[in-house]
């Protein structure tokens, strides 16, 4: 529309500064964002494995009760505890014996990434049970305690 012969321009949209202040903004929230939500999801994940790992003890226990000894044997045959269906963690078991065992679970797949935390491990030995971890993080902070 024109008056009085000046053609008047009315300017839509965003201007390439707002658009660069709008993708900054993203950047930092991104930048600070990201890696705490992919520390909360190893730590989430963590929790498959000290699941594993709790019914690997129980297991062992009732399995104690009626054998001589401990076993190594996750399948049907001793003690039916599968690795977890997630597939962050592979489960073993070693040194068994009539009064020790150790259970390890040791991140595989997505979970390699947490390197607070690389694996968790069960050492029953002589009545006493001790839990420990390797990584960065102390065995306090991987097992939540």
């Amino acid at each position: 529309m024109q008056c009085d012969g000046i053609a008047r321009f009315r300017p839509r949209g965003f201007t390439l500064v707002e658009l660069m202040v709008v993708v900054a903004l993203v950047a930092i929230l991104a930048a600070v964002g990201l890696p705490a939500y992919f520390g909360q999801l190893h730590h989430a994940r963590r929790a498959d494995a000290v699941t594993a790992l709790s019914q690997i003890s129980q297991a062992q226990e009732r399995w104690r009760a009626n054998n001589a000894s401990y076993t190594t044997v996750l399948t049907s045959d001793g003690l039916n505890v599968p690795n977890p269906g997630s597939g962050y963690y592979t489960l073993a078991v070693s040194g068994a014996s009539a009064t020790a065992y150790t259970a390890t679970a040791t991140a595989a797949g997505a979970q390699l990434k947490d390197t607070r935390c690389t694996s968790l491990t069960v050492a029953m030995g002589g009545g006493t049970i001790a839990y420990t971890s390797t990584g960065t993080a102390t065995a306090n902070q991987c097992w939540s305690r």
